[in-house]
């Protein structure tokens, strides 16, 4: 009797059907009568191989009643007769499809994953349930056709059916992963597969099964995963809100969104302070935008240009809620939004067509709304759900803290900009003693603004100081303690201290900031630099001293250069050894060049290496110092310095002996006529007749109290400058001081009278004693050029 689970015929030896059983009718819906007598072939959908039924076992396709194929593994039993002679062949095969389901047979076709089994042709041999949903077609429509008719794209699968080749050639299983569609729809998903063979008892290989787990929930999260760890390692590389956006914007097109923009509010942008969020349209700046296909869907708003964002649109809504908002097609906020925008674009722009999708994330950070992220989806099959609400927002919450440092860097690097900027002198005066030209170059590097500054300062009898100095650090504290360090500079300049002397007073006036202020200390700890030089245009003598700074480079006339030999005392604020002034006489036409660390310092090249390409510049021809300048930082400046440069190069001047009145004058007050005579004479030689009373009065005062009150010897010196000073020399270091007579007072109103006729005047102290001097202001055209 015939199981239940079995179809069974008899084939005689010329290929004739000469029994069909009642399991062979359900299996291919042909009756006996029609079966029985026909030969085997024109019931097959596919001829037999050679040798078929010889070889006992075999996979064979039939042609069902209806015409479709059925492919099904079968064996065939040689029929004997009474001699032993092969009369025919018991052919049997699998009917589970129309028999009552074994419960091996339940558990594979009702398992969760999908299952199928493919004999040694790639052809469909059984299909379970999931499979099918998977195929998006019955198991009757499959069974028996090849692989690759089954696919719409079978290139695309073509992976697929190399692994299931691979198995029946080599009889070994195969695990491998694949992120494909399915066939039944535009949906991608993530497969884990497993590919095994199948063997007969006789441990013939006859078929090829495979389980597919549908993984699409685990690969999107190793997705999620993967994005979040490469925003924290390509966003924020750099201290510029722009280029952060941008950066947002390349890891989110085309991978995550068909197009993507970020816009921010103006205020971050600018100096401003962050204004309340009012009702109604919410403008915007774009910054950053990117699309998967260029020029859609709103090239029409360019970069820098303002957006306006009504209140019931998604991004409104974002910003006002402060969270992420998903937006679909059919909803009437998204339609009425896009429908505005189609309408408010130019002629001629693209509208927005085919989206479907879109994603609005605040960026938000340090409690503050930055301004919005919109994704779009077009041509991406899936809508924006749940969450990707939530990475999106994780990954604005990155690229916001990341924006609001580049902000708040921008903010502070402007403010120690302008600080800077309103600290250093501004259009330096052309001096007789020397012609000056500067440079001063902010850094650029994460580190801020630096504390580098430099002065050009007049000094009494046509001398002039130059000061360059460098605060170690960055940032406000930095250029607020330059700021200190060059207004107490002009305050112990104005005292005509010697440079080393100057220092000493520098270096006490630090440690006493840095005892006593917690923003200075952190500065000094780590020290200030100084380097404090006078030029005498009278004696073309050069005096310096430095507190730790790199000392100046002298170009003489002749063309030959050198690095100015002198003792770098320590930096400043550090104390414990003293400061050593230096003295070189300059010809008339000198070079001096005094410069901080960050032009001849950096991690690429050697200090000295720096220095010789200092000194080449230097002797380049140059047609003025202002080109001169230009051409050092060319040849020497690092391409990306790291630090502030300032760079100030004088050209020396001397006074002729015709601009220079010098005369001896006894200790006694009979000789101040002679004084006052000598002087006069002096200025009608010089054609300033108009100012030889008030200086007849001046040398007056001025010889008499330093005959009275001085010691030899007495010295005085008239220059014709810019001015037309005065000078009167003694050998006592004690200092005049103004004080205003009473009215019985016999003395006591000479220096009131200096001070009153004259522009300014002043003391200061000498090797030998001190100089009293005064300046009177002459006409323009008196005035030496």
């Amino acid at each position: 009797m015939e199981h239940a689970s079995a179809a069974a015929a008899v084939v005689d030896t010329h290929g004739t059907v000469t029994g069909w059983s009642e399991g062979a009718r359900r299996l291919t819906g042909r009756p006996a009568a029609e079966a029985v007598g026909r030969p085997a072939r024109d019931l097959l959908a596919e001829p037999l191989p050679p040798g078929a039924l010889t070889a006992l076992a075999g996979t064979v396709v039939l042609r069902h009643r209806d015409g479709s194929p059925v492919a099904l593994p079968v064996r065939a039993c040689p029929l004997l007769d009474a001699a032993g002679t092969v009369t025919g062949y018991a052919v049997t095969a699998d009917a589970t499809t129309g028999a009552e389901p074994t419960l091996a047979g339940q558990a594979f076709q009702q398992a969760s994953m999908s299952f199928s089994v493919f004999d040694t042709r790639q052809r469909y041999l059984r299909l379970n349930d999931v499979a099918c949903q998977v195929m998006g077609v019955p198991e009757d429509t499959l069974r028996g056709r090849p692989f690759p008719e089954t696919v719409e794209d079978a290139e695309h699968s073509q992976g697929f059916l190399e692994h299931l080749r691979e198995v029946t050639e080599t009889g070994r299983p195969v695990h491998y992963e694949s992120f494909t569609g399915e066939p039944s729809g535009n949906r991608e998903h993530a497969w884990n597969i497993e590919m095994w063979p199948v063997r007969d008892p006789a441990g013939d290989l006859v078929g090829v099964a495979l389980a597919a787990f549908d993984s699409s929930e685990q690969y999107w999260a190793r997705e999620r995963l993967a994005l979040l760890n490469e925003a924290a390692a390509s966003i924020g590389t750099t201290l510029d809100v722009v280029r952060t956006a941008e950066e947002l914007i390349e890891l989110l097109v085309p991978r995550y969104a068909d197009f993507a923009s970020v816009d921010l509010f103006e205020w971050v942008l600018g100096p401003d302070e962050r204004p309340p969020l009012t009702d109604g349209e919410i403008a915007l700046r774009r910054v950053a935008h990117g699309s998967a296909t260029p020029g859609t869907p709103e090239k029409a708003v360019h970069l820098g240009e303002t957006d306006l964002y009504p209140q019931f649109s998604p991004p409104a809504q974002a910003l006002r809620q402060g969270r992420a908002v998903v937006s679909q097609a059919g909803e009437p906020d998204f339609m009425r939004w896009v429908a505005e925008r189609n309408a408010r674009a130019p002629e001629g722009a693209p509208q927005r067509r085919g989206v479907h999708s879109l994603l609005a994330v605040p960026l938000r950070a340090r409690g503050t709304t930055l301004g919005v992220a919109v994704l779009i989806r077009i041509a991406h099959p899936d809508d924006y759900a749940a969450d990707d609400a939530v990475l999106a927002e994780e990954l604005a919450s990155r690229a916001a803290v990341c924006i609001d440092n580049a902000r708040r860097f921008a903010r502070e690097r402007s403010t120690a900009l302008a600080l800077q900027n309103s600290l250093l002198p501004r259009g330096l005066t052309g001096q007789a003693a020397v012609e000056v030209a500067h440079r001063y170059l902010p850094s650029g590097s994460l580190a801020g603004i630096g504390g580098d500054w430099f002065d050009v300062i007049p000094l009494s009898g046509s001398r002039v100081a130059l000061v360059v100095g460098d605060v170690v650090g960055h940032g406000i504290a930095s250029s607020a303690t330059m700021g200190r360090l060059c207004t107490a500079v002009r305050t112990l300049a104005d005292v005509d201290l010697p440079p080393d002397e100057l220092l000493t007073h520098l270096d006490d006036l630090v440690a006493h900031l840095a005892s006593g202020e917690e923003a200075v200390a952190e500065v000094a700890e780590l020290g200030a630099t100084c380097l404090y030089a006078v030029y005498d245009p009278v004696t073309r003598r050069l005096a310096l001293a430095s507190a730790g700074h790199p000392a100046p480079v002298v170009v003489r006339p002749d063309g030959t250069s050198e690095v100015v030999e002198m003792t770098a005392g320590p930096p400043l604020g550090v104390g414990g050894l003293p400061f050593e002034a230096t003295e070189v006489e300059l010809p008339e036409g000198s070079v001096v060049a005094l410069y901080t660390d960050g032009l001849t310092e950096s991690r690429e090249r050697d200090v000295d290496d720096a220095t010789d390409e200092l000194r080449r510049a230097l002797t380049a021809p140059a047609d003025s110092l202002e080109t001169l300048c230009d051409t050092v930082l060319k040849a020497v400046l690092p391409e990306e310095p790291g630090d502030d440069v300032a760079l100030l190069v004088a050209r020396t001047r001397a006074l002729g002996a015709d601009r220079i009145a010098t005369w001896d004058i006894e200790a006694d007050p009979a000789h101040v006529a002679a004084a006052r005579q000598a002087a006069t004479e002096q200025l009608t030689a010089w054609g300033l007749e108009e100012a030889a009373f008030v200086t007849e009065l001046v040398v007056s005062e001025l010889v008499t109290n330093a005959i009275r009150y001085g010691a030899s010897p007495v010295q005085l010196r008239l220059i014709r400058d810019r001015t037309l000073i005065c000078e009167v020399s003694d050998g006592s270091s004690t200092s005049p001081h103004l004080r205003r007579a009473h009215a019985f007072d016999e003395g006591g109103r000479g220096l009131l009278l200096v001070a009153q006729l004259t522009e300014r005047w002043g003391s200061r102290q000498t090797g030998s004693g001190k100089t009293i001097w005064c300046e009177q202001p002459l006409p323009p055209d008196c005035r030496m050029p």
